[in-house]
């Protein structure tokens, strides 16, 4: 039966979304998918999926789409019906490394098929992202500090990384002034630039965003440029302008956003400006860190949360210079946000509570940028990721 399913999936990948979608009609909303940690209860068991209806706002009652262990961060394929999971251990097939999990999606269930997976090339991967062109996958591990690309083949199946130079895997080097967190480098996300060119890493251990030059028809990667934050800031997660001139970057340790300007033709970053994650008054910040980071599809406001203070940080984004400006924090309704996501239509923001096992549903003033929460959470167990299909 197992390779039933593996072969279905992989025709239904070949084929594309309208072949698939032939099979049945779906159920109507937008296919979302939360990535936990997993464990005994109330841990999660894996990837669980719900669909949205943006004009209502509401979500369905979350499903288990497929068992994995520690899927913390996932990334959906441009083009094919697959989604793609870090799972986020030190001891993959046994050895001291992660992995990147390939998964066929079935438009109307959500539900997910394996297809395969590949290591990550070091431990505790927690960051993955799939390039514009469809043809690579990028992740970054934490507990190895180090980048990885993997190809992708038609069936939506992950190659193991190019040997050689250039390759798919980059190990990073350095360290930073916090010594309990910034012993050695710790790769703690990865975004391919919007032209696919440049694949940007904040490694949050050596206080540097690293720019790597992409190659994903070949599926390899090379050092290339590298711009620098406050010593101690800990850059964690990273997020560009629709533009593609201006990108921001969340720092983890000293809870703060950088923002840059993005050189496209050179592959280079410039930093302009860094604001506090938090209101001025908040003075003891203990125990608190950032996490996520992203840009309203406008391009007019821009969303941070903080862990600990429990809360997404709002900012106004001036369109021309990308410059910010700070217009408060909004409480999550729950507990530790280490990740919430901006639908598609730019109506509404979720955040995880990683630790309060639930999403809570806001929606998004078009003027203002200003959240609101809607009064609607829904149970998922250790939420630590959202992806809109």
């Amino acid at each position: 039966m197992a390779g039933v399913l593996l072969a279905t999936s992989a025709a239904i990948l070949a084929a594309g979304p309208t072949a698939a979608t032939r099979a049945g009609a779906a159920e109507p909303g937008r296919l979302v998918y939360f990535g936990t940690y997993t464990g005994a209860p109330p841990q999660g068991a894996g990837i669980y999926v719900a669909r949205f209806d943006a004009d209502q706002g509401e979500l369905t009652a979350p499903q288990l789409a497929a068992e994995l262990r520690n899927p913390s961060y996932l990334a959906s394929h441009p083009k094919k019906p697959a989604l793609y999971a870090v799972s986020e251990v030190a001891d993959a097939d046994g050895k001291p490394t992660g992995s990147v999990v390939a998964l066929a999606v079935d438009p109307v269930t959500g539900m997910l098929t394996k297809l395969n997976h590949q290591s990550s090339g070091g431990s505790g991967p927690c960051a993955v992202s799939v390039d514009p062109s469809g043809r690579a996958v990028l992740a970054a591990n934490y507990g190895g500090g180090s980048s990885v690309c993997l190809g992708i083949d038609e069936d939506g199946r992950l190659r193991p990384s190019v040997s050689g130079s250039p390759s798919g895997f980059i190990q990073h080097e350095g360290k930073s002034v916090n010594q309990a967190r910034q012993e050695g480098p710790h790769g703690h996300s990865i975004d391919p630039s919007p032209d696919g060119r440049f694949a940007i890493v904040c490694d949050l251990g050596i206080d540097k965003v690293l720019i790597h030059a992409l190659d994903a028809a070949r599926a390899t990667i090379r050092p290339h440029a590298a711009a620098a934050v406050a010593a101690g800031a800990g850059p964690r997660h990273f997020a560009f302008h629709p533009d593609g001139r201006h990108a921001y970057c969340i720092n983890e340790l000293d809870l703060t956003v950088t923002a840059f300007e993005f050189d496209a033709r050179e592959g280079s970053l410039k930093p302009v400006q860094t604001l506090s994650t938090l209101p001025a008054d908040t003075t003891d910040r203990t125990g608190f860190s950032t996490a996520e980071i992203a840009v309203h599809p406008s391009g007019k406001f821009l969303y941070g949360s903080n862990r600990g203070h429990d809360s997404i940080a709002m900012y106004a984004v001036d369109q021309p210079t990308g410059r910010l400006t700070f217009l408060g924090v909004e409480p999550i309704q729950g507990k530790t946000p280490r990740n919430f996501a901006i639908d598609p239509s730019g109506k509404w923001l979720l955040a995880a509570g990683q630790d309060s096992h639930g999403v809570s549903l806001f929606a998004i003033d078009q003027t203002s940028g200003k959240l609101s929460y809607t009064g609607r959470t829904i149970s998922v167990p250790a939420p630590v990721c959202i992806t809109f299909r």
